[in-house]
Formats: structure tokens, C-alpha cells, sequence
């Protein structure tokens, strides 16, 4: 169907899948990334999937570039555990954090319902997790930190207080935070990893282990957290890698706590291997890259997106209302306008190993759409210089696209972190 080396093929529905589900084999980390944060369609595939990852070779592990407390609200749900929203859309709709619709829309509230059917079926042990992974959840981490160890642990609460106490000047404002340590250094990060240690050492016979691993997570979050706050100040490469960083490692504790086979939702920037951009050249690492150092090439298996033209929705600065947006067709001499010319219709492009189609290895412009979106930039901005076979092992290649569909709007004093980055 191509003049791209045979590599491309059809996609059309799950079924067209198999060329990737034979590619990814016995991988063990599955890393399925996305072209925007508000696409309708690169959420409906990544989905589908997922789907026969866990129905097919049981993938016991969600995990998603979204904060942990508001994604162990999801948890609860779709593993139909104490406390659990009866409806996922529940859980999903009660996020607040700016930009809430990367979680709370129609397309994750269908998956997790799938997924909460699912795990209805299957003893409790076995049933799949849904798990954030990002930074930004500070305060709310805190918050259930302290709540949790005043439950469990009564003879830490002192000394959890006492750790927490050194954010309490900042008035939950990471901004605050991370620009009072630029004119008077006096990080919260050691009280905190103390804290964290103490926890780790106090396990309990009668601890239910999930718990006690959210407990320890959230300890983590506050520290990865005041980490990233801290270097926003000192350059954009510092604080994107702490971020990343923090991402690899809670999954590497997910993968060791749980035993299971992870699947990774998260954007084509954090999933694709840096050592293929530009991002490398800038001092930047990635989940990607760690996740091929950490694990080796053959126990992980990189998927990419990408669109030629269609809609979306993200806001035109970091906190603004989200918008519907027109993504114009791809910009000339992109990877985007060749597999637009080439090929003319949805595919899916699998990674030959060994010998393989010069195009693959060429260095094109691929399209990345954040949170952040300003169309009319296209014509020198929005683009990640890309060698396609080195970022990924495959490729969902998508002709036109629509927005997803938020659950809500932002209100005016919606939950906005600050941030370095709009990916």
C-alpha cells in the first residue's frame, strides 16, 4: 500500500493490531505515546491497544502520565476496591489539576469502564491497575501522606509534620517554592527523604501493601516534586529531567511491586528515545531512553503517533481555558507531509530489525502538540527533529483527526502547577 519499503500497513480497526502485538512479543514495558494531549483518536487506539495487551497477554498495568493521588482515585474504582467510584467517570471527573482534560474525558472514562468490566470478572489479585506516574501532585501527595500516616503510623505523625511544616510558608504555590529557593536555599527535600526512609524500614506484618506502597509513593512524589520545583529555576533541561526521572522510577517500583507487564501512556515527547531528537543535543533525557537503558531493547517496545491534519483541543498558554483548535495540514519536508504524500491513509508502520527503508533513518521534523498549542506557529515551531526508526520500534499513523471531549471546563481558579514544559 506504500512506497515507504513495505512497511506500512493498513489500520483500520483492533484487529489490524497483530503486526504489532507479534512485535512486541514477550515484552515486558509496552510505551504507547501520543502526537497531542487532545486527540480523540491517538486515546481511542492507544486504548484499543491496550485492550488486547491485557485480554491478550496479560498486561497487569496502566500507567499514565498523570498524578498519582488523582489516578489511585481511578485505581480504586476500576479495581472495585473500598471506597472505588462505582462509575470510573466519577473518579476521572473529579480532577482538578490543570490541564484536567488529559484525563477527565470521554475516551478514558469508556477505557476504564472496559477496564473496571474487566477486573469485575477476575479475583482481586489479578485484577489490572490503573497508576500516575507524573510530578506536579505536591500538596495533594502531602496531604494523603499525612492522612495515611496518621491512620497506620501514629508514631511518625510528628515527624511527618515536621517534614511537611517546611512547605507551609509557600501556601501550596510551587512557584512560590521553587523561586524562594533561587534567593534563600533552604530545601524541604532532606526532611522529607528522611521521612520516607522512616516509612520504608516501619513495614508491618498486617500492612495492606497497596496502601503502604501509596503511602511510600506519595512520600516520593513530595520529594520528586520539590526536586522539579527547585529546578525550574536553574534551566528547562534540569527540571524536564528530574520529571522523567521520577516517571522511570516510580514505574520500576510499580513493575517490582506489582510483578506485572506495564503498559505506559504518555506523550510521543516522553515515550519516543530522546537519543533520537534534538533533546539529547539540548542535555535532555527521557522515559523512553531510561526504559531502553534500565531494561534493554528487547523487553521494551517504544510506539509512537503522528497526524497530518484535523482538531484538538489545549489551551493557547499554560492555565488558559481549553479551546477546540484547528491542527492545519503538515508542514512541508516533515515526517508528517511524507507519510501524507506516501501513503494517504491510516497505517500502521512496524520497525523492521536489521535492513530496513532509508526513510526510517532519515532526520524529518515530526509534529508535537502539548497542553500549550498555538497553530499559527507551525510554520517554524511544533516540530521535533526525529529519526522515526531509532525514537520508536512502531508507528500509528492517522490521516485526519478530531478533539477529544473533556468531561468539564476549567473554572477560573482551576489547580494550575507551574511547569517548564507543555508536554
Amino acid at each position: 500500500m506504500d512506497g515507504l519499503g513495505g512497511v506500512a500497513r493498513p489500520l483500520r480497526d483492533a484487529a489490524d493490531l497483530d503486526p504489532l502485538l507479534e512485535r512486541i512479543g514477550d515484552a515486558r514495558v509496552v510505551a504507547v505515546g501520543e502526537a497531542s494531549h487532545g486527540t480523540h483518536e491517538y486515546y481511542a487506539w492507544r486504548a484499543a491497544l491496550t485492550r488486547r495487551l491485557v485480554e491478550e497477554r496479560g498486561f497487569g498495568l496502566v500507567a499514565v502520565e498523570g498524578d498519582w493521588p488523582d489516578c489511585a482515585r481511578v485505581d480504586r474504582s476500576v479495581r472495585l476496591r473500598p471506597g472505588g467510584a462505582e462509575d470510573p467517570r466519577t473518579a476521572l471527573d473529579a480532577i482538578s489539576r490543570w490541564p484536567t482534560w488529559m484525563w477527565a474525558n470521554d475516551d478514558v472514562v469508556d477505557f476504564c469502564r472496559l477496564l473496571r468490566a474487566h477486573n469485575a470478572a477476575r479475583p482481586e489479585a489479578e485484577r489490572v491497575r490503573f497508576a500516575g506516574l507524573d510530578v506536579y501532585s505536591l500538596w495533594d501527595s502531602m496531604h494523603e501522606l499525612l492522612a495515611w500516616v496518621g491512620e497506620h503510623e501514629p508514631d511518625h505523625v510528628g515527624a511527618a509534620r515536621q517534614a511537611l511544616r517546611c512547605f507551609e510558608p509557600f501556601g501550596e504555590d510551587g512557584a512560590e517554592y521553587a523561586f524562594a529557593q533561587r534567593f534563600a536555599p533552604a530545601a524541604c527535600e532532606a526532611t522529607v527523604v528522611e521521612l520516607l526512609h522512616r516509612l520504608c524500614e516501619a513495614r508491618g506484618a498486617d500492612d495492606d501493601p497497596d496502601d503502604r506502597f501509596a503511602a511510600e509513593q506519595n512520600a516520593a512524589v513530595v520529594v520528586g516534586a520539590e526536586r522539579y520545583y527547585r529546578a525550574m529555576v536553574a534551566g528547562s533541561a534540569e527540571s524536564w529531567n528530574v520529571r522523567d526521572v521520577h516517571m522511570a522510577d516510580t514505574l520500576d517500583r510499580l513493575l517490582a511491586h506489582t510483578g506485572a507487564k506495564a503498559v505506559v501512556w504518555e506523550h510521543n515527547t516522553h515515550v519516543g528515545d530522546a537519543r533520537a531528537t534534538d533533546m539529547a543535543d539540548a542535555g535532555m533525557t527521557n522515559l523512553g531512553r531510561l526504559l531502553r537503558e534500565r531494561h534493554g531493547a528487547d523487553d521494551v517496545v517504544l510506539v509512537g503517533f503522528g497526524g497530518h491534519r484535523g482538531g484538538v483541543v489545549a489551551g493557547r498558554e499554560w492555565g488558559a481555558q481549553v479551546e477546540r483548535m484547528t491542527v492545519p495540514p503538515a508542514r512541508e519536508g516533515s515526517l508528517e507531509a511524507l507519510l501524507h504524500r506516501e501513503l494517504g491513509r491510516d497505517a500502521l508502520v512496524v520497525v523492521p530489525g536489521g535492513q530496513r527503508p532509508a526513510w526510517l533513518d532519515e532526520r524529518l521534523g515530526h509534529r508535537a502538540i502539548g497542553v500549550v498549542y498555538r497553530p499559527e506557529r507551525e510554520r517554524w515551531g511544533n516540530y521535533v527533529p526525529t529519526v522515526l526508526g531509532e525514537r520508536y520500534d512502531a508507528f500509528l499513523w492517522l490521516e485526519e483527526t478530531t478533539p477529544l471531549q473533556p468531561l468539564h471546563l476549567e473554572q477560573p481558579d482551576e489547580n494550575v502547577p507551574p511547569a517548564a514544559h507543555a508536554v
